[in-house]
């Protein structure tokens, strides 16, 4: 019987076939937290569900924020299109954010 080696995030159990992956999903996670943090110490009044939406959603797209920061504001909007024909494509993929 082979051996498959597998690594585990500690933030949330996901399983991933590489090390790379590991590690660029856990610093994904812990962005998403420490974004989530930043927000929920400066806006009061959004809940602990919402907050972590907002934090998981900026962190999944921060190269697109970065880029938008950096002169393309327009890239959001492409991620905003790329997330309707996804929706469209399976409607049962509704995120947080949007209820």
């Amino acid at each position: 019987m082979p051996v498959i080696a597998v690594w585990k995030c500690d933030r949330d159990g996901s399983m991933f076939d590489d090390k790379k992956a590991a590690e660029a999903h856990d610093n994904m996670l812990e962005l998403a937290a420490n974004i989530t943090q930043l927000i929920e110490s400066r806006i009061s009044g959004i809940s602990d569900e919402n907050l972590e939406a907002i934090g998981l959603l900026l962190a999944k797209n921060s190269d697109a924020l970065a880029k938008a920061c950096k002169g393309k504001p327009s890239v959001l909007l492409e991620l905003e299109e790329a997330d309707t024909e996804t929706t469209e494509e399976n409607p049962s993929k509704i995120t947080a954010i949007n209820g």
